[in-house]
């Protein structure tokens, strides 16, 4: 992905907030002829030192698992993002956009069985917090064939490329009207660009 120097996010524990927030990225890959994405939920997994990987799962019906073996995936995960207006400046210019986005590359080994469970029921108490729902409380004759149409995997990380697109390039005059004009927006994206924007740069507050 091409970032310019100045929006590279490199701040290994800001890229790991983000790619946890932000846990429903599409996977593409390649079939040999052109290609193929999915979006899918995931779990991230830290390991030993820097090791990462994301655990995931897709319908066997869906075909773009098959061409995984011995090619490289890619992950996309989309952050907030807005249109920042060029009257928000204190001088003329153009218009452009705001933006959060990580590119997740990786290597796809299958995950089976047991470790297979583990993927969904953890994924379900994510979501199922305080409920009582559990995969644990249905039949397990039931899960076990419901699990037969799931293909479970996990993606191991080659590398990450972040770009936190904010208005580093302004001047903090700029920088805080940028900030004051988003706050006033009533869309979510707006405001978590807003409020990405202060943590930043405080001084522009």
């Amino acid at each position: 992905m091409y970032i310019p120097r100045l929006y590279r996010q490199e701040d290994r524990a800001e890229i790991l907030a983000f790619l946890k927030h932000n846990s429903f990225p599409a996977l593409v890959s390649y079939d040999g002829e052109k290609p193929v994405a999915t979006h899918i939920p995931v779990e991230l997994v830290e390991g030993p030192g820097e090791q990462l990987s994301f655990l995931s799962h897709m319908a066997r019906a869906n075909k773009q698992w098959r061409n995984f073996a011995d090619r490289e995936v890619l992950l996309i995960f989309q952050g907030p993002h807005t249109y920042i207006s060029p009257r928000w400046y204190n001088h003329a210019n153009v218009p452009t956009w705001n933006y959060m986005i990580a590119h997740v590359y990786g290597r796809v080994q299958p995950v089976e069985g047991d470790q297979l469970y583990g993927l969904l029921s953890r994924l379900v108490q994510r979501y199922e917090t305080g409920t009582g729902y559990s995969l644990e409380g249905l039949p397990q004759d039931y899960v076990q064939r419901e699990m037969q149409a799931v293909y479970g995997f996990a993606v191991e990380v080659t590398r990450i490329d972040a770009a936190f697109k904010l208005s580093q390039n302004r001047d903090d005059q700029d920088h805080a009207n940028i900030i004051a004009q988003l706050e006033q927006r009533p869309d979510q994206d707006s405001q978590q660009v807003a409020a990405a924007m202060r943590r930043g740069r405080p001084s522009g507050d």
